[in-house]
């Protein structure tokens, strides 16, 4: 069936259960059809940000479910520290996932640009990789072994806590590089890395791009034989 036809069947389902005239059917069905597809589209530039599957699998609810908690509890007129403060001690998700689940909230009902947040626009990127997290750790804090990876951009340590997280100044910019790591069992890992205070979506879309393939590189020095 075409859309006009279903949209025409519909009207006229609305019109037998409610008495309305054509117009009045019309402009609701309408209405309700153009509300499923800003919720379908809202799904979807936060799925950009994580899978259904994986946030389901982490914190136990889809981004639906999280979108409706989030909607009852009054995040649209939240900041956004706010509504990650809610997530952490009310909800009990992580901090890394209190920040996806916001952003993504946000993203959804169009309170905020893709990877925009209050100070620039950040972007996530994450990699497994098949070594132990004090090696993944020394891959990031230790100069030298930065260096056998990271061929294209310099960061000089701000703080760290060892196995936990480590902060960076990208360059001589403004910019800034959070990385976490989860330790994942003997001989894996996993590194969470964001950067921020980038300054627009175009900065953000090669910030990705270019974290996707450093932590390429990363995983394959580390696991390479030869290490």
């Amino acid at each position: 069936m075409t859309t006009q036809k279903l949209l025409k069947r519909r009207v006229r389902e609305r019109m037998a259960k409610t008495g309305e005239r054509y117009t009045a059917a019309q402009r609701h069905v309408a209405q309700q059809r153009d509300h499923l597809e800003a919720a379908r589209k809202g799904l979807a530039r936060a799925a950009e940000l994580a899978s259904d599957a994986k946030l389901t699998e982490v914190t136990g609810r889809s981004w639906e479910a999280w979108l409706t908690v989030l909607d009852r509890w009054g995040a649209r007129d939240r900041k956004h520290g706010e509504t990650v403060d809610f997530l952490i001690g009310e909800q009990a998700v992580t901090h890394w996932w209190a920040q996806t689940i916001t952003n993504g909230y946000e993203r959804a009902r169009g309170m905020r640009l893709k990877h925009q947040q209050p100070d620039g626009f950040t972007i996530y990127a994450s990699r497994t990789v098949g070594v132990d997290i004090g090696v993944l750790f020394g891959a990031f804090v230790d100069d030298w072994a930065r260096g056998e990876w990271l061929t294209d951009g310099s960061m000089s340590l701000r703080s760290a806590q060892p196995a936990k997280v480590a902060r960076f100044d990208w360059g001589d910019g403004p910019t800034r590089v959070s990385v976490t790591f989860e330790d994942k069992g003997p001989a894996k890992s996993t590194v969470a890395v964001a950067h921020e205070r980038l300054a627009d979506p175009d900065a953000a879309e090669t910030a990705k791009a270019s974290w996707k393939d450093r932590l390429a590189a990363l995983k394959a020095h580390l696991e390479s034989t030869d290490v």
